[in-house]
């Protein structure tokens, strides 16, 4: 049953991407709202919604490894899978002034979740993300969010073309609504389903959330930012990744800690510094060298993606 439930889930999830990417994109241009702002906060908080909601149930029910093991995995696996697998599937042509205070911005909570984090680098006992921690994160992505209103409001507005202006805007509304569901619903059974295969096993609470639990999780991102690629939609394919990366982050570990507090796994920070490195390793792709665009090939995806498969490689061999 359970590996029913599996395919029924990945249907869902793929099905659900295409209505969700249709109709933000379609809003976007029907109202003049630049795709990369659609990317960075629509779309990339329907397909955090999984996310969300597994590590508040963990959060809840005491798992917080799951709860932690998540969004470290989700963001690895968003920085690297979702962004390798577009690039190959279709090379992405990146507007680097578009993207560039957003992926700042990504490195800076990635920076403070881990200085929240380690409290046992200031002498402490053990590593907790408590209740004060959570209500940080969550006001600094309340101010994130007010930024990206007041961005775009200031940025040029997109023209719409006449065929644009024909949209159906509450179609389309129906649409992100109904593809939200079928991202969450094909999320849910593909979490569970693949947790209890993995159980199995015999795999840890840890390992799970960095592998099985995250993956599943970001399957809506993974899909979404491709079929975003493949429409053309390349400011909400890469806004996609680094909103859900930020919210991730903010929103999600946020909540969750201040739901209850979570302890943090000595061995986990070696996580937490190759999510770092791997950051500052993708803004060195795309930003360095001269030119207003960056295209990430098919070539450098592949080195995104080897990167991914040693990741799981070694934290298997760990746990």
């Amino acid at each position: 049953m359970n590996y029913i439930l599996l395919i029924i889930g990945f249907v869902l999830l793929i099905k659900g991407a295409d209505m969700f990417v249709d109709g933000a994109s379609s809003i976007a241009k029907k109202i003049g709202i630049p795709s990369v702002i659609v990317g960075l906060t629509i779309v990339s908080l329907g397909t955090s919604a999984p996310e969300l909601a597994v590590s508040l149930i963990s959060a809840i029910n005491g798992s917080n490894e799951i709860a932690i093991g998540n969004v470290l995995g989700s963001n690895l696996f968003n920085t690297l899978m979702v962004l390798g697998v577009t690039s190959i599937v279709l090379p992405l042509m990146i507007q680097k002034e578009k993207i560039k205070i957003d992926f700042l911005v990504n490195i800076a909570v990635t920076i403070l979740l881990l200085f929240l984090t380690f409290d046992s680098i200031l002498g402490k006992d053990r590593n907790l993300i408590s209740r004060f921690d959570g209500i940080i994160l969550v006001i600094v992505c309340i101010a994130y969010i007010t930024y990206l209103v007041f961005k775009s409001i200031k940025i040029n507005v997109e023209l719409p073309s006449e065929e644009d202006k024909n949209i159906n805007i509450f179609i389309k509304i129906l649409l992100i609504i109904l593809g939200a569901c079928a991202i969450i619903l094909g999320g849910d059974f593909v979490v569970d389903s693949a947790t209890n295969i993995a159980y199995r096993f015999g795999m840890s609470e840890k390992l799970v959330g960095l592998t099985i639990v995250a993956i599943g999780t970001s399957l809506p991102e993974l899909v979404t930012s491709i079929v975003a690629a493949l429409k053309g939609e390349n400011d909400i394919a890469l806004g996609n990744v680094l909103g859900s990366n930020i919210f991730n982050i903010l929103l999600i570990i946020g909540f969750s800690s201040t739901i209850s507090p979570i302890t943090v796994a000595a061995n986990l920070m070696i996580d937490f510094l190759y999510l770092l490195a791997i950051t500052f390793f993708l803004f060195a792709l795309i930003f360095i060298g001269k030119g207003k665009e960056k295209k990430l090939t098919r070539f450098e995806g592949l080195i995104l993606v080897t990167l991914y498969i040693g990741y799981m490689i070694y934290i298997i061999i760990r746990n």
